[in-house]
């Protein structure tokens, strides 16, 4: 049933700022366990569980995937297009693409570049089949955005689409809330725009206010052929983070999180990144800071239609968010007397 719904999530439109559609998607399998659910202003998707702790948790994962926009239409109906997120134009050359109203096309670049390698952005462009600026029009218009058309590859405890991060999770996020017990009061926030600048994530804590954030993403590997050097692998387990370029996780909630993993003999592994960052750095520095870690679904070949997870570390980080949930003793800022 894991692999269905993430299936499911996987092929729902759903690029930064048009979220309704992964949203109403979420919103189907959470609802079975929430106490109630709501969107706030910029469409974060909040899933309430109430406890009788005195502690509130959120639970947070981005829902938004990286796309392509629409900025001109030209007298030959070809679609100029820019970026939504981290898309690298040699990724994005000569790819099949789909619209939200299921509009499809393919993308080509300048003759002017000798290969889809060595095309800029710029130079690229999204071919609708149709045959002047009029007819494209009906279908497409400046403002559109499109994504990578996904094809769900199940090679067993391996999968691989377009959209897996942060799809992934998402259906580990999930998972928790249908597991999940404990006496804390539990927010299970699925967050917009987080690939065009952590844009979401901030206003849900602000409102929240938790005691504890824990964040679930995706994470590069190190594991493929000549590839940078990376702690991160596919099947090792999950990853708790230390540090990106967005967030230094304090020591207590990195302690309290691998203490847990290992006193429940999950599996894991300790995340350091160069660059890139997630929504946890955002939700850190909310009011006078919020306590937040990060527990990563390693993944290759991040930002493509073919991005990479092993299900068995999504499993495990099922597992170690469900255990850190009952605990009784949340971690503390430096100096509090912990609470419980």
């Amino acid at each position: 049933m894991f692999k269905q719904m993430l299936q499911d999530l996987l092929l729902t439109y759903g690029p930064s700022g048009r979220e309704d559609a992964i949203a109403a998607c979420i919103e189907r399998y959470a609802a079975p366990y929430a106490d109630d659910i709501r969107r706030d202003a910029l469409g974060n998707l909040i899933v309430h569980r109430a406890g009788k702790s005195g502690k509130r948790v959120m639970l947070s994962a981005h829902m938004d995937q990286i796309g392509l926009v629409v900025v001109d239409i030209d007298e030959n109906g070809f679609l100029r297009i820019a970026p939504v997120g981290g898309v690298s134009p040699a990724i994005a050359a000569a790819r099949q693409v789909v619209f939200a109203n299921g509009v499809r096309g393919v993308t080509g670049w300048e003759t002017k570049s000798k290969t889809a390698a060595t095309a800029a952005m710029p130079e690229l462009f999204v071919d609708i089949g149709a045959s002047d600026r009029e007819s494209a029009e009906a279908h497409v218009n400046v403002g559109d955005m499109c994504v990578f058309a996904g094809d769900f590859i199940d090679m067993g405890d391996r999968v691989a689409c377009a959209a897996m991060d942060n799809r992934i999770a998402c259906a580990v996020l999930l998972e928790v809330l249908r597991r999940m017990q404990t006496d804390h009061e539990v927010y299970a926030v699925f967050t917009v725009q987080e690939e065009v600048g952590l844009r979401g994530a901030a206003p849900a804590a602000y409102a929240i206010e938790p005691d504890l954030n824990i964040n679930l993403d995706t994470t590069l590997t190190g594991d493929t052929p000549e590839c940078g050097k990376l702690n991160m692998m596919l099947g090792k387990g999950a990853a708790i983070k230390a540090m990106d370029s967005s967030v230094i996780v304090p020591a207590a909630v990195r302690r309290f999180l691998t203490d847990v993993a290992e006193k429940h003999h999950i599996a894991y592994q300790h995340e350091v990144l160069r660059a890139g960052g997630t929504d946890t750095g955002a939700i850190q520095r909310v009011r006078d800071g919020v306590l937040a870690g990060c527990i990563s679904i390693p993944t290759r070949y991040i930002h493509t239609p073919v991005e990479t997870i092993a299900l068995s570390d999504a499993e495990n980080a099922v597992r170690l968010v469900c255990a850190a949930l009952e605990e009784e003793a949340l971690p503390v800022a430096p100096g509090t007397k912990p609470v419980v």
